[in-house]
């Protein structure tokens, strides 16, 4: 330690080489890794690019083997002199398809007939026809001068009946449709012939470039209008991990460097090639040497202070050893009151434990005991319902009429099963759980409520009036819970008519929209505060007068928010109170 004290220059510059060489380490390391994940991207992206114009040229090449069958060209080939039907199912075929040109040619290549119009020339020196002629299928492609575009041509042979070849049928393809779906794409694709042209690729200024130069290149770029050919330097620069990187200068779309990737494609005879910006992986890779160089630094300056100030440090250590003892009492002291502190922190943190607990306890309780109430309250009634019809069923039993009898056995059976699923539902709304919605008839609904209530309407000297729709009204809600709803507001309806002159309720169903309306309107005095109708507990019943504890309507409010709607109270214009409940409609009612 003394030894680099003595020669700081020396083991500054050894440091800093240090950090040089691992930072470079580190940022190699970095580039190769990112390199490695643009390679997968990349190969992925090419296959993608290169399976998709596979898929879509063979489209066209089934086609030219089919056509080549049909048995509508063949009589042409052999001799025959109606062009007009043949020319006509290229021209249907070439539409259908999508096809750029359908051309029927002689063996000699002539052409016979076309979808486009007549072909001027021989087709004889057409590669892909020459190898049609030798009975095989043949592609080609290149700049149709004719078309004034770039073409993808497949030739199938048309064999005689005696077996040798009398014709082909050449298919062209429009290559800017075909690669109009992919232009503009990341990353740079491009499709290379045996010449080395480019001849398919996402972006255009890529169009009729090569990197290599000769006899091929000039009888490939033949065709091509000058003013459609641009240079395209690009060359091997580097290999990284076994990966290709390249200097392009093809343009602003184009990367500068670029990692190159290809994949070979004989079925259509190209080589598909990617040229992927390097420029992400490199500044990932510099800024990972640059964050390990500071670190490196950073530490290295922290240490060399540390060594620079040790000296410093033994000089002053007599001096800090005097005011230990007197620092040490300060801390004893200051280690009681922190002690104390503690304490009194952990017994102020045992106390809100036990305040949330208690408080968990209170809500407990509370929730058991409107459950509790909202049970007694929901069960009032049909228990009442029940106690008719068994009154009922023993005067039918007495008078001999046991299928009335068993009728309203069977409610009771029906009422009871009903109490059980309200049980169940109340359980569920205790535990924060509720049934999903589904689709209810709203008039089955209103209809259950007014067959229970209609024994407490007539003990009470109520007419209720309801006619129900022609046909079922369906709702989004939960068939109990909407149950308890209208029976809520029907034997609330009841209750409030107590003591008046005209007693009638009036139940109906309106649709609105996507909205269905349930109205239930009273004669009675009206509601004297309307904005605490929905309060818990809220009531206007005198004491002794009829059973309520103001409950069912604010059950009933929640169970209409859980369905999604909406449920008003509010005095009518003639008098009385009415209440709306509005609901969804079930889907196949809005399509309605």
């Amino acid at each position: 330690m003394r030894r680099v004290l003595a020669h700081p220059a020396l083991a500054i510059f050894g440091y800093l080489a240090f950090v040089a060489l691992l930072a470079g380490g580190v940022g190699r390391f970095g580039y190769v890794a990112a390199l490695e994940q643009l390679v997968r991207r990349g190969d992925s992206d090419l296959a993608l690019a290169s399976d998709r114009l596979t898929s879509e040229l063979q489209r066209y090449r089934e086609l030219a083997v089919l056509m080549a069958d049909h048995p509508a060209l063949r009589p042409l080939v052999e001799g025959g002199t109606d062009r007009g039907a043949a020319s006509d199912l290229l021209v249907r075929v070439a539409d259908m398809t999508g096809s750029l040109d359908i051309v029927l040619v002689a063996a000699d290549g002539t052409p016979l007939a076309a979808a486009r119009g007549p072909v001027a020339g021989s087709l004889a020196d057409a590669p892909e026809v020459r190898r049609a002629m030798d009975g095989a299928l043949g592609v080609g492609h290149g700049f149709d001068a004719g078309y004034g575009r770039r073409t993808f041509r497949f030739a199938a042979p048309v064999f005689s009946e005696a077996g040798p070849v009398s014709g082909a049928v050449v298919v062209s393809v429009d290559a800017e449709g075909v690669e109009a779906v992919s232009r503009g794409d990341r990353p740079a694709i491009f499709f290379t012939d045996a010449a080395g042209v480019v001849f398919l690729s996402n972006r255009s200024e890529l169009l009729y470039r090569s990197r290599a130069a000769g006899p091929a290149l000039a009888e490939a770029l033949r065709e091509v209008p000058p003013d459609r050919l641009t240079p395209f330097v690009a060359h091997r620069d580097a290999v990284v991990a076994g990966h290709e990187i390249w200097d392009v200068a093809g343009g602003p779309y184009l990367p500068t460097r670029a990692l190159h990737l290809t994949r070979d494609l004989p079925v259509i005879g190209m080589t598909a090639e990617a040229l992927i910006d390097v420029a992400p992986a490199q500044r990932l890779a510099q800024l990972q040497a640059a964050l390990t160089a500071a670190l490196c630094l950073v530490f290295g300056a922290a240490l060399f202070l540390a060594l620079a100030r040790r000296r410093t440090l033994a000089q002053a250590n007599a001096q800090l050893e005097r005011h230990v003892a007197d620092r040490t009492a300060a801390l004893s002291r200051a280690n009681a009151d922190l002690r104390r502190e503690v304490a009194e922190r952990t017994a102020a943190q045992a106390a809100l434990t036990k305040a949330q607990a208690d408080l968990v306890q209170a809500g407990k309780l509370s929730a058991l005991g409107q459950m509790s109430a909202g049970i007694s309250h929901e069960l009032n009634q049909p228990l009442m319902a029940i106690r008719s019809f068994a009154e009922n069923a023993e005067a039918f039993l007495a008078r001999g009429r046991a299928d009335a009898a068993a009728g309203n056995l069977a409610r009771i059976s029906e009422l009871a099963r009903r109490m059980g699923r309200i049980i169940r539902n109340l359980r569920a709304f205790a535990r924060q759980e509720s049934e999903p919605l589904s689709d209810v008839d709203l008039v089955a609904a209103v209809e259950a409520a007014v067959e229970m209530a209609a024994s407490k309407a007539r003990q009470s000297q109520v007419t209720v009036h309801w006619t129900p729709p022609d046909a079922p009204v369906m709702v989004r809600g939960g068939e109990v819970r909407l149950g308890q709803v209208v029976l809520n507001l029907v034997s609330n309806a009841i209750d409030a008519m107590e003591g008046a002159t005209r007693r009638e309720v009036s139940i109906a169903i309106a649709q609105s929209g996507p909205r269905v309306e349930l109205s239930v309107r009273d004669t009675g005095p009206g509601i004297a505060e309307p904005e605490k109708i929905f309060d818990p507990f809220y009531t206007t019943k005198e004491v002794g007068a009829a059973e309520g504890m103001g409950l069912g309507l604010s059950i009933s409010y929640g169970l209409v928010q859980s369905f999604g709607g909406a449920i008003r109270g509010r005095n009518a214009p003639g008098g009385g109170a009415i209440f709306t409940v509005e609901l969804d409609a079930a889907p196949e009612r809005k399509a309605a």
